[in-house]
Formats: structure tokens, sequence, C-alpha cells
């Protein structure tokens, strides 16, 4: 059966890990959209640019797995397009808490899910996304519509107890 998994959720929620998994576990191709988003250097990639990327991937494969949440990336017609959609809303304390296990384990050096050349870090404006900014009213809000919009299609994980066993079914 054909796969077409889109998995949105906070910083430091496991979106990429969970993509990878999923699209082993089913045979997907995988497309991290932070891979595609930022270029060596974290410089940002043209937004026509990272569009262009995405509908090419999505023409181009039948069976995918799509992390990240970037709504300028073909967000309407991944969501309308998924079998699955996964939302990872996790509490702050356990996405920071991800977020500085990542920096420690990848300090120096690009991990799987990144462009090369953007090498881990951490600084004040990325903690503040992670607690605050990433996740106010509206994204909160943007979260709960897609979810809503999409409640047949829809799985909202809240911790990785969650996560395991979804893996698991």
């Amino acid at each position: 059966m054909k796969q077409k998994i889109v998995i949105i959720g906070y910083s430091g929620s496991g979106k990429s890990t969970l993509a990878q998994q999923l699209g082993k576990l089913h045979g997907c191709e995988v497309l991290h959209l932070d891979c595609i988003h930022w270029m060596p250097g974290w410089k940002e990639r043209e937004k026509s640019e990272v569009k262009q990327i995405v509908t090419d991937f999505l023409d181009s494969h039948d069976s995918w797995v799509i992390d990240g949440n970037y709504s300028y990336a073909c967000l309407d017609r991944r969501i309308n397009e998924a079998t699955q959609i996964v939302s990872l809303n996790f509490p702050a304390h356990i996405c920071l808490y991800r977020v500085l296990k990542r920096y420690f384990f990848n300090r120096g050096k690009s991990r799987k899910s990144m462009t090369d050349g953007c090498d881990e870090k951490i600084d004040w404006e990325f903690f503040w996304w992670v607690v605050h900014k990433g996740r106010n009213k509206s994204k909160k809000e943007w979260y709960k519509n897609i979810c809503k919009e999409n409640s047949g299609k829809t799985v909202i994980l809240k911790n990785p107890s969650m996560v395991r066993k979804f893996l698991n079914t």
C-alpha cells in the first residue's frame, strides 16, 4: 500500500527521527524539510526554490514521508495528498531536553536530517523558539486547525511513549 505521511510538530519533538523510522518501516523515501530550507552555513534557501524542490519530490514519488512545518513548502498539497498526518504535540520541557541532547550528541557536525555544513547549534534565538515563539497562540492554533480539518487521517502524539506505541501498531 502506498504511504504518504506528513509529520508536523514543535522543534525538538522528534519529527526527523520519526520520519526516518516510518520511511524504513514502509519502504518510503524521506524528505526532511530542514534539509532543503537551510543551505550550508545556516543560510536560508529562497522560498521559491524550496517549493520547487518539494514539488519535484511529490511529482516523482508515489510513497513518501515528509517531516517539517514550513507552510510555504507545498503544505496544502502535502496535507491533501497525505494518507496520514502525524502531529507531535509534545510539551516544551520535553522538546527543550531533546534539543539540548541533540546538540551535545551532534556538536560540531551536521546531523543526518540537516544540510551538510549546518553544524548543530543552539543559541538564545533557537532556545526562545523552542520554549515560546514556536509554540505561541497562533502556532498552537495552526497545528490544531490542521488536525481538526484532517481529523480522519491525523494522529496526535503527545509524548515519546505514544510514539513508541504508534510505531508498534
